[in-house]
């Protein structure tokens, strides 16, 4: 018997990426300043290149209180939490984290877990089984389309923020429980979910509504309190949303929030949970500032809107492709995975650093430059990004059209 190769069906998949344009890289980040970063360089020595792709919407990540809430908790409680939750694990700055985000969030409950993905795992396994089936947005993370494929339910994708489309699905499967679920702003594309006419779809087919709420906690709602608040829901309406800590918290970890049964079975059956080290209790003491913070500095999302408001009118001035996003998340559409990784070149040539993102994170034909703001740019910054984005598009262009090319 001859079983396939394994690693020649990786050179193989690796040689398809090649000739895709599609090969990813990793970056490393020799220091870390504000909006400034100083990233090694392939070639040897390093280069400092003004940020443009980190999700610190806020601009925690280094705040002096969030930093030293970490370094107290160090210095007081150790590194790790040395089990897991269900064990020795749960510490009192996991639980003092955890109701802090409840309150903030006008919820009864919520629930702290290592990463967003972990939590969207737990959320739809511990849910849904093999007879259930699970309605979620096409452009949905990929950790809500793995939970569901693990969950082992049937997984049924509507076109992008079509809540008919969602109806129809629920529709067809009348007799299974279901969950309708959906990312709150959607990551590549900046824009916020249909919500309230989601809920209302989810009522009518009594099914649970649960909103990845990662990159709209802190950013979007009064207080920051996401994408939910600003459509005006609450748990009613939406009985479990996700809250990620790595965004516009600056820390690292994710909570799951909403009414106290759905949470506190997932405390008690949800295997990412059960079966991992908790959080290092200094990393919940760093979030649980920068929430603090985040509920406190309404003058921090002012300045994101600000920014994102005044990148689009510069750039719609240069004629860039943008996306139909008031978010702090603004991509620009290149086309082709080449055009979007020739633009990225040129701009850091230029001292940016803007991330090309190409499929299968996006559609095909829809790679594009993902433009992230912090409440750290300065307006100054961002008109000199728009004008630099113009020029990497132009000599992108030229590159493409030249006789050589």
């Amino acid at each position: 018997m001859d079983r396939p190769d394994l690693h020649a069906r990786v050179a193989a998949l690796r040689g398809q990426r090649e000739s895709d344009a599609a090969r990813r890289t990793r970056r490393e980040v020799l220091r870390h300043d504000s909006v400034r970063c100083e990233v090694a360089d392939p070639a040897g020595g390093s280069r400092t290149l003004l940020n443009f792709c980190s999700n610190d919407y806020l601009g925690l990540s280094q705040h002096f209180a969030v930093v030293s809430a970490l370094q107290d908790a160090a210095a007081r409680d150790g590194a790790g939490a040395t089990g897991s939750q269900l064990v020795c694990g749960h510490h009192a700055l996991h639980a003092e984290l955890e109701r802090e985000v409840a309150d903030w969030l006008e919820v009864p409950r919520a629930l702290l877990f290592d990463s967003g993905y972990a939590a969207n795992l737990a959320v739809v396994q511990a849910l849904l089984g093999d007879d259930d089936v699970c309605v979620q947005d096409r452009l949905n993370h990929a950790s809500l389309i793995d939970a569901a494929r693990l969950a082992g339910c049937r997984l049924r994708r509507y076109p992008h923020a079509d809540v008919e489309g969602a109806l129809r699905q629920l529709r067809s499967m009348p007799e299974a429980a279901a969950m309708l679920v959906t990312d709150g702003v959607f990551s590549m594309d900046g824009d916020v979910a249909p919500l309230r006419e989601l809920a209302i779809a989810a009522r009518v087919q009594q099914a649970l509504l649960y909103v990845d709420d990662a990159h709209g906690v802190g950013v979007l709602g009064p207080g920051g309190r996401g994408s939910v608040a600003a459509a005006r829901l609450d748990s009613t309406a939406v009985p479990l949303r996700l809250v990620t800590l790595g965004k516009a918290l600056g820390s690292h970890g994710a909570l799951v929030a909403g009414e106290p049964d759905l949470v506190d079975h997932l405390a008690e059956t949800a295997r990412p949970l059960l079966y991992t080290t908790a959080l290092p209790p200094p990393v919940a003491a760093a979030a649980l500032a920068a929430v603090r913070l985040a509920r406190r500095d309404d003058w921090r999302r002012e300045r994101l809107q600000e920014l994102a408001g005044r990148f689009r009118d510069r750039a719609g001035r240069h004629g860039l492709q943008l996306m139909p996003s008031e978010t702090p998340i603004q991509p620009v559409l290149c086309g082709s995975n080449a055009n979007a990784l020739a633009m990225a070149a040129s701009l850091e040539h230029d001292g940016y650093w803007v991330a090309a993102i190409r499929p299968p994170t996006v559609p095909e034909g829809q790679a594009r430059l993902r433009v992230t703001f912090t409440a750290a740019h300065e307006p100054a910054q961002v008109d000199a990004l728009a004008d630099a984005m113009a020029a990497a598009r132009d000599r992108a262009l030229d590159a493409s059209t030249s006789p050589t090319a």
